[in-house]
């Protein structure tokens, strides 16, 4: 059973608004200041503008380099969602705590928090680090100046958990997520005289095609990675716009799409290819007006996570979770980043993936207890394997 002081964390987090688009700060601070009370301090990492941060802080310093235990703090928005109850209510009912980011991923910040002191007060011979993170569901974008940042304090942990809704189950892999803008440029006219312009639809409606010929070759030729829903790298399109009126010929025209690849496919090829043959299009197209082509912005690039059964933090995982077997995720974390920063990582917290981002969003209080005791179970822990 959780304990009332842990559900109690949960809901006061549940209740904070850190959608993405908003400041996650009066969330970092509160973790800072509970933090602040048993004499650990954090190191906080800022966007641009200071309006969210990271939080970094160290459970044990002055033993060797430990465990992360890493959370995003920001939630996916709730707009045209249809929600039965405020999705910031926090409400406990049929065993469940509802609410936004109570699955994804409150509830483990929640229950590693509820465990500080415990922490403090182990004799466990390693530190446990915090490291709690802004706009994750945006791209992984503030995780990346906290693991510089715990670069440049000296910091070298063991190992890393992200907790990460897997119903307590160590996820070992998941696809990379990356998006890209494509804008054409091209040259308008009126439709009577479509050989005097350059379409940027009809050239953007090229590449976006052979987006699809590629989607198509990776499910017909790639080799397998079982344990995946799908278990081959995928691409689709998921923004189209261009055009002011039907008998304007579109000077432009913009389109965004993203690729999920397998741990074991290369990402960079992929989009190398999409910009080869949108440069392939460009001589024609500047032959009828200079000027006209193809740009590329990077939207997001989330490296895909592959661990192993073998690896000591993933042992580490299953015996804290009582697991016996591992599992793959379809869904993107900041493990891939992690684990490219050398440091072995395993994906493991409470709830399911199939509760987040859907409206009654809710973790079990069940799925919240057993991460209780793993938090309890790695403050007991002696060793790493």
């Amino acid at each position: 059973m959780i304990s009332a002081h842990a559900l109690s964390l949960a809901q006061s987090l549940v209740r904070m608004n850190t959608v993405s688009q908003n400041s996650n700060l009066e969330l970092i601070h509160f973790i800072r200041d509970e933090l602040a009370r048993l004499g650990v301090p954090s190191r906080l990492t800022y966007n641009a503008s200071k309006t969210k941060a990271n939080l970094f802080a160290t459970l044990g310093e002055g033993r060797p380099a430990g465990v992360i235990l890493s959370g995003h703090t920001d939630t996916v928005p709730w707009d045209g969602q249809d929600w039965s109850q405020d999705p910031l209510s926090a409400h406990v009912q049929d065993a469940r705590l509802y609410g936004r980011g109570s699955a994804d991923m409150k509830g483990f910040i929640a229950m590693a928090l509820a465990q500080a002191e415990g922490f403090l007060a182990s004799d466990m011979p390693f530190a446990v680090h915090y490291a709690f993170s802004y706009d994750e569901e945006v791209g992984c974008v503030g995780v990346r100046e906290l693991i510089a940042d715990m670069k440049d304090a000296g910091v070298r942990p063991l190992a890393c958990i992200v907790g990460e809704p897997t119903d307590m189950v160590p996820a070992i892999a998941h696809k990379g997520v990356y998006r890209y803008r494509c804008c054409v440029r091209g040259k308008e006219a009126h439709s009577s005289l479509t050989p005097h312009s350059v379409n940027a639809i009809e050239m953007a409606a090229r590449v976006v095609g052979h987006v699809r010929d590629m989607a198509e070759g990776f499910e017909r030729e790639e080799p397998r990675f079982e344990g995946f829903d799908v278990p081959f790298s995928t691409a689709s399109v998921g923004q189209f716009h261009g055009g002011i009126a039907d008998n304007v010929v579109p000077r432009d025209a913009e389109f965004r799409y993203e690729f999920r690849d397998l741990p074991t496919a290369d990402a960079a090829r992929m989009q190398a290819e999409v910009e080869a043959y949108a440069r392939s299009l460009e001589p024609a197209m500047q032959k009828v007006a200079p000027g006209t082509g193809f740009r590329f912005e990077t939207i997001c690039e989330v490296p895909s996570f592959l661990g192993r059964r073998d690896d000591p933090v993933t042992r580490l995982a299953q015996r804290l979770a009582g697991a016996t077997d591992t599992t793959l995720v379809a869904f993107g974390t900041e493990a891939g980043l992690f684990k490219n920063a050398g440091i072995p990582t395993v994906v493991c917290g409470p709830g399911s993936i199939r509760q987040a981002h859907q409206p009654d969003e809710y973790v079990s209080l069940e799925q919240l207890a057993r991460c209780e005791s793993f938090m309890r179970g790695l403050a007991a822990t002696r060793e790493i394997a």
